[in-house]
């Protein structure tokens, strides 16, 4: 189909209404294979390529599963409380308040405010790292030649400006991210061990307790010794369900996990929102 006139190419552009490519978002969501709920409750359904970006404004109750189809995704997650972007997941109190470095399921993903802004409630991969970020620009440069966004080799942290000015975000917004599907452990000397993705299949699925903003740079994790730029599609469902309620298993698995759990129902409750 010719493209050089105006009416070409508009004509060529709307003959591409209703093709699938393998990495996209899919609208409605409910149109999503084999839905992992009813159908009509999905609010976000795409595929992440490896190397690129997404973004969402989730509500406070939403279910958000997170798959590695192929075996090489690593998603490197930041969150915000949606609206008051000066609360934000902050991995140092992660880590800290839960005496825990490694992300599973029953970790909570807290902001500096001591507030749950998600949970992780289920996990079926076990590779996941709170302590190393996502990749730089001079990093990416220095490894693969180029680190910029639209090269073969972008770095999550440019990935992350990009995803962030669209949510009304500045690059100094970005914290340290959280990684899903490629993991660290630490040694007995304080190094660390990159222990690799989990194989294809592994998910993670989080809850947020409030209304977040989710921001996912699908890119290689930094401590990835392999020479190429190795980053394959990353799945992303999320549905309608309901926060974590008072008196569960999760809300009481540990005195500090209740506390940040009543912080946040404080909060929600004093402005009418729960």
């Amino acid at each position: 189909m010719a493209t050089a006139t105006t009416y070409g190419a508009r004509a060529h552009a709307r003959a591409q209404e209703g093709t699938r490519a393998e990495a996209m978002p899919v609208v409605p969501a409910a149109d999503w294979p084999d839905p992992p709920c009813e159908a009509g409750h999905l609010v976000w359904a795409e595929t992440v390529a490896g190397g690129n970006y997404t973004h969402r404004v989730l509500a406070r109750g939403t279910e958000l599963r997170l798959t590695d189809p192929a075996g090489d995704a690593c998603a490197h997650l930041l969150l915000y409380a949606d609206g008051r972007p000066w609360e934000r997941l902050n991995v140092a109190d992660t880590v800290k308040v839960q005496w825990n470095a490694y992300l599973g399921e029953g970790v909570l993903l807290l902001s500096d405010q001591g507030r749950v802004l998600a949970s992780v409630v289920a996990d079926t991969s076990g590779r996941h790292d709170a302590l190393c970020g996502t990749s730089t620009l001079a990093r990416n440069t220095e490894r693969y030649g180029d680190g910029t966004p639209q090269s073969p080799s972008p770095a999550g942290r440019e990935l992350f400006k990009l995803a962030a000015a669209k949510n009304g975000l500045e690059p100094r917004d970005l914290p340290p991210s959280l990684s899903f599907f490629q993991g660290v452990e630490v040694r007995e000397d304080g190094s660390l061990d990159f222990t690799g993705p989990s194989g294809p299949g592994g998910s993670v699925t989080l809850r947020t307790e409030q209304d977040v903003t989710v921001l996912i740079a699908n890119v290689p994790h930094p401590a990835d010794p392999r020479p190429d730029y190795v980053s394959t599609p990353l799945e992303v469902l999320a549905w309608r369900a309901a926060p974590t309620p008072p008196g569960s298993a999760l809300w009481d698995a540990t005195p500090e996990g209740r506390r940040a759990f009543l912080n946040t129902a404080e909060f929600l409750a004093a402005r009418g929102l729960a």
